[in-house]
């Protein structure tokens, strides 16, 4: 098993009546055209001091996207565990944000390879709002059981017949 972690927070919204669901396009010269199985939660690993995954996700949501996670309850939505072997935790938040005011932080790469020239890029280059059906096209496929467990916590949300405030009512 490899020892490999990371931790991050979906974050999600309901807008009337419906569930839209945060993802993260990572930055670099490999995923500038690739779309489909290419995005993820805001997610990162943890430094060496840190032993609580809850304090990794929270740091790096803010680090990816530039916001904090919103305060209230976080959802524990478990592990996954990616085609590399590495173990993801995660919790989701209810929140919102502008896609268009988020900033991330950056690594350096060498490209193109042996080159020699260093160029900086973006964790990721963008986030985006989705409906669960759109979001599981577009996550890692390792990923998509957050989504499932998102769902499957929020069986009360808004728009929901028999659920308090099923009449679809904005929050």
């Amino acid at each position: 098993m490899s020892s490999r972690r990371s931790a991050g927070i979906l974050l999600f919204r309901l807008r009337g009546g419906g569930l839209e669901i945060l993802l993260a396009h990572p930055g670099g010269p490999f995923f500038g055209r690739g779309d489909a199985g290419n995005w993820s939660i805001p997610k990162g690993e943890p430094s060496p001091d840190e032993v609580d995954m809850e304090i990794t996700a929270r740091r790096e949501f803010e680090e990816e996207t530039g916001h904090r996670v919103p305060t209230g309850p976080l959802i524990d939505l478990g592990t996954v565990k990616q085609k590399g072997g590495k173990i993801v935790y995660a919790w989701a938040a209810e929140g919102d944000l502008d896609p268009a005011k988020t900033t991330s932080n950056t690594f350096s790469f060498e490209w193109p390879p042996f080159s020699g020239r260093m160029k900086t890029y973006p964790e990721i280059d963008r986030v985006e709002w989705f409906a669960p059906e759109e979001a599981r096209r577009r996550i890692k496929e390792a990923q998509v059981p957050l989504l499932d467990r998102l769902e499957a916590a929020l069986p009360d949300r808004p728009g929901n017949p028999g659920s308090p405030g099923g009449d679809g009512a904005a929050l």
